[in-house]
């Protein structure tokens, strides 16, 4: 006569074959020789961890209040921030991304003479070294930000009075706290500036392609605004008295009473005029 084996009961024997078979592929495994090597391979050595390594330069340069200073960088980001000293601290952190003795490859090239300071990284030519180097700089309060430029890497800058021009192509690029006129340029980043002051000069230009602008200004300010925006809006604080054609892609205004000329311009991204409130 036949039996009908109840679900429940043809479960649990399912799991008893299954645990047999578990437990006799484990011993096969821990018996063979190979597994007590890789346990002592394991227990000798420990985990295998990559580790970057790091080289320090770090110098101080004379630097009169006004005076001009450039920086020219490849891979890594630029900090500037203004200091009440007539010096200008250069601390540059050399990172190689494997081998370890491509940081002597990498030079920083520094160039003074109280006037003017020049900055510059400095790869051997068609090397491959991989080497990334972030920049922190201190320089007196008024200073003229002759160049400061990265092809990788962002840009920022903080509390300085005077006038700016910055760079980069694959970052985005920043200037707080800050009164001048200042010009940015970047590829694929946002531009964003925080002005306390506005005086008037030469035109400003900010100008990225894939990204954001956004530009923070005193209530007193006056200014003759451009706006080029293909994909994305203009968005303003400010009562802006239109000076041209005015569609969704082109606008030209005055802000206020005089100034100089800002351009601000963008394809794949929006832009915001702001009246006086910190950027994000």
């Amino acid at each position: 006569m036949s039996r009908t084996i109840p679900r429940a009961t043809t479960r649990t024997i399912a799991r008893g074959v299954d645990r047999a078979m578990y437990a006799r592929i484990f011993c096969a495994i821990t018996r063979a020789p190979w597994f007590s090597l890789l346990l002592l391979v394991a227990f000798v050595f420990g985990p295998l961890t990559v580790s970057a390594s790091t080289q320090v330069f770090d110098q101080i340069y004379p630097l009169r209040s006004g005076g001009s200073f450039t920086l020219a960088n490849v891979n890594g980001s630029v900090h500037v921030e203004g200091w009440d000293r007539n010096e200008v601290e250069v601390r540059a952190i050399k990172t190689a991304l494997h081998n370890p003795e491509d940081l002597n490859r990498v030079q920083i090239s520094v160039q003074s003479d109280g006037s003017r300071m020049a900055v510059r990284t400095r790869y051997p030519h068609g090397s491959g070294v991989e080497v990334t180097v972030e920049y922190r700089i201190r320089v007196p309060y008024r200073v003229e930000l002759a160049g400061v430029d990265t092809v990788n890497g962002d840009v920022h800058v903080r509390g300085i009075s005077g006038v700016g021009s910055l760079g980069s192509i694959n970052g985005s690029i920043a200037v707080v706290d800050s009164d001048g006129r200042f010009s940015a340029r970047t590829t694929n980043g946002d531009v964003r500036l925080q002005l306390r002051g506005l005086p008037s000069g030469g035109p400003i230009h900010l100008v990225t392609v894939n990204g954001s602008i956004v530009l923070s200004l005193p209530p007193s300010a006056g200014a003759e605004i451009s706006v080029v925006n293909r994909n994305g809006n203009f968005h303003s604080d400010f009562p802006l008295r239109t000076l041209g054609a005015y569609n969704s892609t082109l606008f030209r205004g005055q802000l206020g009473i005089g100034g100089g000329e800002i351009l601000m311009s963008t394809v794949n991204g929006g832009i915001r005029l702001v009246e006086g409130r910190p950027i994000v």
